[in-house]
């Protein structure tokens, strides 16, 4: 199963991501990668097909400083294990990237549909069309792009959306997939799996079927599928939960 994890916040977000994609190597992939907003506003993308500690050594010392990004582990479905099929996926422009767990059933059609509007996707996945869907609905708010987007996408997914346009600003959805949110102190989570995030806060709220999640470093907001603002119930992490990851941390190898 892939792995998400979405960070921003007052903290430098490389070792966070890091640490968290390291988190959730239990569910099993073959590829690992991150997105990063530089201080100069560019996008940052480094990717490998292998362990998170290939993504680590090809890192180095060169994981620019941000305070917001998204990292992910691949499990292959569509396309083989390689540098190229590894999420982050980018739009043309490279402005935007994207994470995805799930399959986009009609991805087919959508990229037929795109490549004929003049995209070019250069992956074999079907989570580079969603990068592509939302690039062409983008216009200046990557929340409401992602909506408009995936009225177009057919399947079950969790995805994170990080747009170079709006540094400090992570888009997460949902269908079908679990994706949570974190809250911290100045700093707000994304991930798809409370292990991922349990080191650095427990409290958690479980987005339902369509839900789109805008974080920032000091709010967050859920809408639903057509815009409309929704309340979900704040959580600590269940006890039955925290103790499976206590017994996972004590029988992990090494």
């Amino acid at each position: 199963m892939c792995g998400i994890v979405g960070y921003v916040g007052f903290r430098d977000a490389g070792p966070i991501l890091l640490d968290g994609l390291a988190r959730l190597e239990y569910r099993g992939y073959d590829s690992a990668g991150i997105a990063l907003i530089t201080p100069e506003g560019d996008l940052f993308v480094e990717k490998r097909a292998g362990k998170v500690a290939e993504l680590r050594s090809a890192l180095g010392d060169g994981t620019p400083h941000a305070g917001a990004g998204l990292g992910h582990t691949r499990w292959a479905t569509h396309g083989r294990p390689s540098d190229l099929n590894a999420h982050p996926h980018l739009d043309c422009s490279g402005e935007l990237s994207v994470i995805h767990n799930g399959i986009i059933e009609n991805f087919i059609e959508l990229r037929a549909e795109l490549t004929a509007a003049g995209h070019r996707l250069d992956s074999e996945t079907d989570t580079e069309v969603i990068a592509h869907l939302v690039e062409e609905s983008y216009h200046g708010d990557v929340a409401q792009a992602v909506r408009e987007a995936l009225r177009r996408a057919v399947g079950a997914y969790a995805l994170v959306v990080l747009h170079r346009g709006e540094p400090e600003r992570l888009v997460g959805a949902r269908m079908n997939v679990p994706l949570i949110v974190g809250i911290g102190d100045g700093e707000t989570f994304l991930a798809s799996d409370v292990a991922a995030i349990l080191a650095h806060t427990r409290r958690v709220m479980y987005l339902e079927e369509g839900d789109v999640a805008d974080i920032r470093r000091e709010s967050y907001a859920i809408h639903d599928a057509q815009g409309e603002r929704v309340d979900i119930l704040l959580q600590g992490t269940a006890r039955d939960v925290d103790d499976a990851l206590l017994l996972r941390e004590l029988l992990a190898p090494g």
